[in-house]
């Protein structure tokens, strides 16, 4: 009937992450002829921020001892920190580094210093926004399935386009939650036309300024990522742990890393393999140096799922098998 109000909820898959306005709305409507149609204007916008895609990453494991820190890793450990927990008796395979030689002694007995790790390192999450490093092939996304918007979004998956920008914003996203979930302090850095910098925090607040920031970033930058790793990491404190998520082929951020590693912060890779998602120069180069320089890292391909991918990271045999196959393939 007439002056009656009406409301309704539509769901809809939001496939491109970014900054969006909605509005103005233009109402049509009719009897139910059609001969009477109707035509109203309303004025009013209002923003939207997209979020990127966040994966659940159950089988991201970093190594033992190079993620110190949060209540889950108040534990001992084998690793030699500056965190000594207390002492015991040498068992045979102790290294002799650990051995505490006052209470050895005093007690005439072998007597070992017992470790935690760190409690309060924080985890950067550095993101390559060089424009010379990241590639794209063109791409049209697919249609939605047709039928009721709420089963459209049921049956929805993630698609991404075969760019390693949106790749690695949507790994660094998925990693933030991760880490976000596990109430460790997460922060954020990337240089595209401005620099990006969150510093380190815990909590839903904290996941969402970095969601919010990498919906709008794009590869824009001119920075090498090396020198964004070597300005950015060399006021952090030891232990400190950097996740650096890249395209680059450029063998200098591998000797970033290894410099920041000096430094005694730990550091991990994930390396997009640009190769398969455009043309771009091959990685395997970049992918050796960082293994010959003990830098865990996790390879992506385009296509591949995320979570799998970060779920085990390459070793040296895995890269000769991704060699034989490119050679047969070439």
């Amino acid at each position: 009937g007439p002056r009656r109000r009406r409301r309704w909820i539509v769901r809809t898959v939001c496939t491109q992450r970014g900054r969006f306005r909605l509005g103005p709305l233009t109402l049509y409507s009719s009897d139910p002829l059609g001969l009477f149609p109707r035509k109203r204007e309303l004025p009013f916008t209002s923003a939207m921020i997209v979020y990127p895609a966040t994966l659940d990453l159950p089988g991201f494991t970093p190594p033992m001892g190079m993620l110190p820190g949060g209540d889950a890793m108040r534990r001992r450990t084998h690793y030699v920190t500056t965190n000594v927990s207390g002492v015991r008796d040498y068992v045979p395979g102790d290294s002799f580094n650990r051995i505490h030689w006052r209470s050895t002694a005093r007690t005439g007995r072998l007597i070992v210093k017992e470790f935690e790790l760190d409690p309060t390192a924080d985890i950067w999450i550095v993101l390559d926004l060089d424009k010379f490093a990241h590639v794209a092939s063109p791409w049209t996304a697919p249609p939605q399935d047709v039928g009721p918007a709420v089963l459209r979004h049921e049956r929805a998956g993630l698609t991404l386009p075969p760019s390693t920008m949106e790749y690695a914003v949507t790994i660094a996203a998925s990693l933030a939650r991760h880490f976000i979930i596990e109430d460790r302090s997460v922060g954020f850095v990337a240089h595209a036309q401005h620099r990006e910098l969150i510093q380190p925090d815990r909590g839903e607040r904290q996941l969402t300024k970095i969601l919010e920031t990498l919906a709008v970033v794009n590869a824009t930058g001119d920075i090498p990522f090396a020198q964004v790793l070597t300005s950015e990491m060399e006021h952090l404190p030891r232990h400190t742990t950097v996740l650096a998520i890249t395209p680059s082929t450029d063998p200098s951020w591998v000797a970033a890393m290894r410099g920041i590693r000096r430094r005694g912060i730990h550091g991990m890779g994930v390396l997009l393999a640009a190769n398969t998602f455009a043309s771009a120069p091959p990685y395997l180069d970049t992918l050796a140096e960082l293994l010959a320089s003990a830098i865990p890292t996790h390879l992506v391909f385009h296509g591949q799922d995320i979570p799998i991918a970060l779920s085990r990271r390459v070793t040296t045999l895995e890269m000769a098998s991704v060699a034989s196959e490119q050679e047969v393939e070439a």
